[in-house]
């Protein structure tokens, strides 16, 4: 029995435009979608574009999907130019980086994961990406999650319940080699709905340090990610598990003789998607 034909050079590029030309035809007609989306939301009130919940769950379900020899980074970064662009088209916005720990590292993650399309605005310090935020009409703000000792306690700035709140921790997808790998808090003014709530953020104010403050929110399955003195004693940032009661924090500090405690959420975002447990191994 004879073997068919393999295909020549000719064949698998034209196969190739064929794959372009349907990939391309997508794409628009995705923007024909974004349209509607466009008219009904007009019709409802409008609304913010951004879906972070929404995000998380495209980002996790490419991951769980991928094969072959196309890079994670590769298949991620259009994902991300796809979302972030057509969020763009929806409502045109700008991102705000904090620049202050250095510019490169910022500014691989905001165009990896807000394209090119979406105008940058570089700021000194996260305290003024907050400002600009809170100034802005529909903006984001990002800023590293460890910006390092002279970084203040940044987070009591988001307390007050008109202030900007954290949406979203990126990236994303999180590997060891990951090109825009920097842990970042991304922060817009407060959204009616389509939050991630996985994790939620809290501004705690004390009256100082206590050793056993760590062992204390472990046990409740929180987490204590900055620190920083106040003139009024300790402000914390912590971590909690979004299905634990909101004065969980609180209840578990005073328990452990914290005095003056006050807490106050500041936003809340997906569990990180671990790209190694995710990826299956191809049969």
């Amino acid at each position: 029995m004879s073997q068919p034909p393999q295909p020549t050079l000719a064949d698998l590029r034209v196969e190739i435009d064929r794959i372009d030309l349907q990939m391309h035809q997508l794409l628009m007609e995705r923007g024909r979608v974004i349209d509607q989306l466009i008219e009904i939301k007009s019709r409802q009130g409008g609304g913010s574009a951004f879906r972070p919940a929404r995000e998380a769950s495209m980002m996790r379900a490419l991951v769980e999907r991928h094969r072959g020899i196309l890079p994670l980074d590769t298949v991620e970064g259009i994902w991300r130019v796809i979302i972030s662009t057509f969020t763009y088209v929806q409502a045109p916005y700008s991102i705000h980086v904090d620049v202050s720990g250095g510019d490169a590292a910022m500014r691989d993650s905001a165009r990896f994961h807000f394209g090119f399309t979406t105008p940058c605005a570089p700021h000194f310090g996260a305290g003024e990406v907050i400002r600009a935020v809170a100034d802005s009409v529909g903006d984001l703000g990002m800023f590293a999650v460890d910006g390092g000792p002279g970084a203040g306690a940044w987070w009591t700035r988001l307390a007050l319940p008109e202030a900007p709140k954290i949406i979203a921790r990126l990236p994303f997808v999180e590997r060891a080699d990951h090109p825009a790998g920097l842990p970042v808090f991304v922060i817009s003014k407060p959204l009616v709905d389509g939050t991630a709530r996985e994790v939620v953020l809290e501004s705690v104010t004390l009256d100082r340090w206590r050793p056993d403050i760590p062992h204390t929110l472990r046990k409740i399955g929180a987490e204590a990610i900055g620190s920083a003195a106040t003139e009024m004693g300790l402000a914390l940032l912590v971590a909690r598990p979004g299905q634990i009661g909101a004065d969980a924090v609180s209840a578990a500090l005073r328990s452990a003789d914290a005095a003056d405690v006050r807490s106050s959420e500041i936003g809340a975002h997906a569990n990180r998607i671990d790209a190694a447990a995710l990826r299956k191994p191809t049969n």
